[in-house]
């Protein structure tokens, strides 16, 4: 079973066209039928240049250091706080020793001056890492008053989903703040608009390569809320909540966690290399639905990464159904097919 899978990944790689550092990129907007055929149909990511957003008020303004908190002056805003710039992510599970549970954000309203004050400050040296990302279309809600600096829709990706997006997010972070690997049943146009922002991405059929386990759902909550600058600890929630989510860390601290994790999830460690691409500044990423991506940033010159994406909601069709038989299958790891050179050479014979 592990083999056939292996060559599934090959061959789903080779008639996507993608490699490890490989995401199409395009200098001008596509035409929507272009989009649909060559990218929403097979499912492919594809960036476009920042061509496509210099209509956007957004894109001169918001890099600036005063503009969003002078127009976000009297708003309050979500901000998540965590200790190491790690939400939704596993973390050590706080009455078992030895066991990792799914972590969430303490989530905390404050005028937005405050919130990028949190942001620009954040270092897990000193436990506590901010991040604007609240995900609930904050754009066109807590955010509402800079809304109209960005499209209300990315045309061509309304026209070839036919649909409106169903989300527009607003992220603002910086180089403290990680996402671990995660999937979304949407498909995402990503707009960096100050700052950069790193992609790992695997495709749906490498799914196993992850490591998909249940874990136990936690929070982090303030010890004392009064502080401006709260001590954190992590809970368990209750009644318990199991949240499925990936094992694998692709950027382990140490090169002893290192060895744990491949020795622990070699499918990951010992396959084809991630897909990896950088958004800049102005540039937009098509992400399919169902795309498992890790996502790191850096921050431009006002000192924050700022971002705003869109969610169309994903049509659950055959494709669908596809992903989730072959998520049914259980694969027993075979450490004599695990060798890097074995798999790359598969990959380059199927790519030449």
């Amino acid at each position: 079973m592990e083999h056939s899978v292996r060559e599934l990944w090959a061959e789903s790689r080779e008639l996507l066209g993608l490699h490890a550092e490989d995401v199409p990129r395009a200098d001008l907007p596509p035409t929507p039928l272009a989009f649909l055929r060559d990218h929403v149909s097979p499912g492919r990511p594809l960036i476009v240049s920042a061509a496509a957003t210099r209509h956007w008020p957004a894109a001169s303004l918001w890099p600036t250091e005063s503009y969003l908190p002078d127009a976000l002056h009297s708003t309050d805003v979500s901000v998540h706080l965590t200790p190491s710039g790690r939400a939704d992510a596993l973390a050590p599970h706080p009455r078992r020793p030895g066991a990792r549970c799914f972590a969430s954000a303490h989530v905390r309203r404050v005028d937005f001056p405050s919130a990028v004050q949190l942001i620009r400050g954040s270092d897990p040296a000193a436990g506590v890492v901010a991040y604007a990302q609240q995900q609930d279309d904050c754009l066109r809600g807590e955010y509402e008053a800079v809304a109209g600096d960005v499209d209300a829709h990315v045309p061509w990706a309304s026209e070839a989903l036919g649909c409106l997006p169903e989300a527009v997010n607003l992220w603002i972070g910086n180089s403290c703040s990680v996402t671990s690997f995660h999937k979304d049943h949407y498909d995402n146009i990503y707009v960096v608009l100050s700052g950069e922002k790193h992609f790992l991405l695997l495709p749906p059929t490498e799914h196993h390569r992850l490591y998909i386990r249940d874990y136990p759902a936690a929070r982090y909550v303030a010890e004392q809320e009064t502080e401006e600058v709260p001590r954190l600890k992590l809970e368990i929630e209750e009644p318990e909540r199991i949240v499925p989510w990936s094992s694998v860390d692709p950027y382990p601290a140490s090169p002893e966690e290192m060895a744990a994790q491949a020795s622990s999830f070699p499918l990951y460690f010992k396959g084809p290399r991630p897909i990896r691409c950088t958004v800049r500044a102005g540039e937009m990423l098509y992400l399919p639905s169902m795309w498992f991506h890790h996502v790191s940033q850096s921050p431009g010159p006002n000192g924050l990464t700022i971002a705003v994406n869109y969610w169309y909601d994903m049509q659950f069709d055959i494709k669908y159904a596809y992903f989730n038989f072959m998520r049914s299958l259980e694969i027993k790891h075979s450490p004599s097919d695990a060798s890097d050179e074995a798999i790359e050479g598969e990959l380059e014979e199927k790519n030449d």
